[in-house]
């Protein structure tokens, strides 16, 4: 499992891909997780 922090969520292929992260809110694309400031589960990484 890997976890990260809001502030350690990367772009995937410069912003050409997506993380789909859970977090306390629900199951978000990494770029919402950054808009709001949540960290979770990296639960995959689409590229």
């Amino acid at each position: 499992r890997i976890y990260s922090g809001a502030d350690n969520l990367r772009p995937v292929l410069n912003g050409l891909g997506i993380s789909i992260i859970s977090t306390s809110r629900g199951v978000i694309s990494d770029r919402e997780a950054r808009q709001r400031h949540l960290g979770g589960e990296v639960l995959c990484e689409l590229w």
